[in-house]
């Protein structure tokens, strides 16, 4: 996987009453953060879903402040990709690469990656930005998952992956988000 891959950072159902529901909501959150972080330093679009907005409410602000023109997709649909709009949208953009962060892990992101592998997309999964309220649960999703030819690898392992060398222009600015989210 390069910087110039066609890969794009979707961000599912990080809404407040869903992250307040997981033991380890704030830690989810800040890898989150994490992520989208880097995807914006290396230029790779970023994407947020939402689970029913106008009943669970919209994605955490201090997420969508993190990316100076979020592109935010409503959902009832579990899969992202059931959502003809989503899915429409996110052929218009090209992306061949789908690398996903938020929750919950056995539930929408899991639907997401099967239905992105049945669309002949890659998928890898961030390990430490997802999350769920049964970790037997998510483990057993992801291990699922894996058996399925998803990537499931943590955040820095990816983006490292994309930097490629120490050369990189974003390659300073990235150990400083290192650092910053420890």
């Amino acid at each position: 996987m390069s910087a110039t891959s066609d890969a794009l950072l979707l961000c599912i159902d990080l809404q407040p009453a869903f992250i307040n529901a997981m033991a380890d909501g704030a830690k989810i959150l800040r890898r989150c953060a994490f992520a989208i972080e880097a995807a914006g330093g290396l230029g790779l679009p970023v994407a947020f879903t939402e689970q029913v907005p106008q009943k669970l409410g919209g994605t955490a602000p201090e997420l969508l402040a993190l990316v100076p023109k979020p592109t935010v997709w409503g959902k009832s649909t579990f899969s992202a990709l059931a959502d003809d709009g989503i899915r429409d949208a996110m052929r218009r953009r090209g992306a061949s690469h789908l690398i996903l962060c938020g929750l919950e892990s056995p539930v929408c992101i899991y639907q997401t990656a099967i239905a992105a592998l049945d669309s002949s997309l890659q998928v890898t999964v961030l390990t430490d930005a997802v999350g769920a309220r049964r970790p037997d649960d998510a483990k057993a999703a992801l291990d699922a998952l894996a058996r399925t030819g998803v990537h499931l690898l943590p955040a820095e392992t990816v983006f490292y992956s994309l930097l490629h060398d120490a050369g990189h222009p974003f390659f300073k600015g990235y150990t400083q988000l290192v650092k910053k989210y420890g």
